[in-house]
């Protein structure tokens, strides 16, 4: 057989064995993510119900090759429905918890900081001009004595909620 222009068009339009593997993990594994969802998030897409029941079954199974059998099934199961729509939501929703961890995180430093260094509160209180600095300095203190007498961090707490209430507002 010799090589024709035909013949490479033909071989280009068929991807690869390695291409087709490829895919068949990336609906495999955005299967996996189905999985790991609730019923409620999960009722949100529009999902074949030969799939939701094949989901519903892999969330108790525990058998390594038993649920490893039926998330290849909920992959081949995926090929058959347009996968791109579920991937953009399953990634939008990834997004906001990775902002609301590293808004969370933000919150702790400055709870942190304003615990450990005076000088943070000036700081605060330039960058937050909003802020109520008096209830600020009662909170710190209150939570500095919580601290020392190994009470429940009951100020602790609310210094937190108060900075998450001065943060957003911006």
């Amino acid at each position: 057989m010799q090589n024709t222009p035909e013949n490479d068009i033909e071989q280009d339009a068929t991807p690869s064995k390695t291409r087709r593997k490829k895919d068949m993990h990336a609906l495999q594994e955005i299967g996996e993510q189905l999985v790991e969802l609730d019923q409620k998030k999960l009722s949100e897409f529009d999902l074949p119900e030969i799939l939701v029941d094949a989901i519903n079954l892999a969330r108790p199974m525990n058998k390594h090759g038993a649920r490893r059998r039926q998330m290849q099934y909920i992959g081949r199961l995926m090929r058959e429905i347009d996968a791109l729509p579920i991937q953009e939501k399953l990634d939008s929703w990834h997004q906001v918890s990775v902002h609301q961890t590293a808004r969370l995180h933000q919150l702790e430093r400055w709870r942190e900081r304003l615990l450990a260094d005076e000088h943070a509160l000036t700081e605060f209180a330039q960058k937050y001009p909003q802020a109520d600095l008096q209830r600020l300095r009662l909170l710190i203190r209150n939570a500095q004595k919580e601290k020392a007498a190994e009470k429940p961090p009951k100020s602790f707490r609310l210094l937190f909620q108060e900075l998450q209430t001065i943060i957003t507002a911006v």
